[in-house]
């Protein structure tokens, strides 16, 4: 007897293939946009189980910080660099979406990070309607779906366009995001523990003069997220 579903889904995989993002394999769930050979070989930190770790040492003395890590290494030539490229420059947002879920895993599993709400790194308005979206938005819809929280997207914003950080050092990076984020919505932050959230966290200057303006709300607590550390 001819099975009318397998030969509608057979179809459907022709016409609209649901292939892995990381290795274009098509032997991947249907709940899933990585197949579980590419989320093996991602380099996890396991920064979140540990207090002191690379990415909370980071702000020492720059931010007072309740939490801070990183979900996977970052190299450059790299599975993590593949899919970060997919993710920020091709639209693949449900990708986005998935690797925020993994990260709010994570970080409920770890039982350190007591979070209220989660607020994505602003994007310049003129870049977001560029690119599509902002990445860190993105990546919080996936987060609050597995820690059943909320995302705050406009308590703060980027006010003014800032020139590429790439090729910037530590000073030059703090110089040219000093001044650039407005903290437009105090009341929506006030007394809650605040995950402020992005893609990658390299030097930190961005995050610390996002995190600097977000803790003048009346008794913020403030961690922060990435989803990739890219030690320099």
């Amino acid at each position: 007897m001819i099975n009318i579903k397998e030969i509608r889904d057979s179809l459907l995989h022709l016409l609209f293939p649901h292939v892995c993002s990381g290795c274009g394999s098509d032997i991947i769930s249907k709940e899933s946009i990585l197949c579980m050979r590419c989320i093996d070989a991602m380099p996890e930190t396991n920064f979140e189980l540990h207090a002191n770790n690379p990415v909370e040492k980071k702000f020492w003395g720059r931010l007072p910080l309740q939490q801070a890590t990183a979900q996977y290494y970052f190299t450059r030539e790299s599975l993590i660099q593949h899919l970060m490229h997919q993710f920020k420059y091709k639209r693949n947002r449900e990708l986005g979406t998935q690797l925020g879920k993994m990260m709010g895993e994570s970080l409920k599993n770890s039982n350190r990070f007591a979070i209220d709400a989660l607020v994505p790194l602003p994007l310049f308005l003129v870049k977001e309607k560029r690119r599509g979206y902002n990445q860190a938005t993105v990546l919080c819809e996936g987060m609050a779906e597995s820690l059943g929280v909320p995302v705050l997207k406009d308590v703060i914003i980027r006010s003014q366009h800032t020139d590429t950080q790439t090729k910037k050092g530590r000073i030059e990076r703090w110089q040219n995001m000093e001044g650039k984020f407005v903290l437009t919505k105090q009341d929506a932050i006030s007394d809650k523990n605040v995950l402020l959230v992005d893609d990658v966290v390299t030097t930190g200057a961005t995050l610390e003069a996002c995190g600097a303006e977000l803790l003048k709300g009346e008794n913020v607590r403030l961690s922060i997220a990435a989803l990739c550390y890219a030690a320099r």
